[in-house]
């Protein structure tokens, strides 16, 4: 059974309305795409804090309307196993850059290596699983 606005873990009681339910949404998402509950629920409220900080008004309006609890399975979606693959952190494009295994693009991108490497070290504790940090020239 997905979470509702009216029926939702514990811990997303102190966000915001429209973080909550950003969050909300992620974690059906995520438990659609297979994840297990004590995975989907820090990754999607960490997921929901960053989107809300950076979103725009637009963003903000079109969440509003939105069902979260309509979600079909995504065809690409790894089923959770990316919840369990390790976190690199490389140079690329001017930028250092925090990407999970088998994840289509990056998580976070840094300006210097020392942020990247934190965020990397921060995600792969969240998970139990190792971090692989690469040189600017590898």
């Amino acid at each position: 059974m997905p979470y509702t606005m009216n029926d939702y873990p514990d811990s997303l009681k102190n966000l915001k309305e429209l973080e909550r339910k950003k969050a909300i949404d992620i974690i059906n998402a995520m438990l659609k795409d297979g994840y297990d509950e004590e995975r989907a629920i820090p990754i999607g409220t960490e997921q929901a804090e960053q989107w809300y900080k950076d979103a725009s008004q637009k963003d903000l309006d079109e969440l509003k309307d939105k069902k979260i609890t309509q979600h079909k399975p995504d065809p690409n979606s790894q089923g959770g196993k990316i919840a369990d693959n390790d976190v690199s952190v490389f140079y690329e494009d001017d930028e250092w850059k925090v990407q999970t295994k088998g994840a289509k693009q990056p998580s976070n991108t840094y300006d210097n290596k020392d942020d990247a490497v934190r965020r990397a070290k921060e995600i792969a504790e969240n998970r139990g699983t190792r971090t692989h940090i690469h040189n600017k020239d590898e």
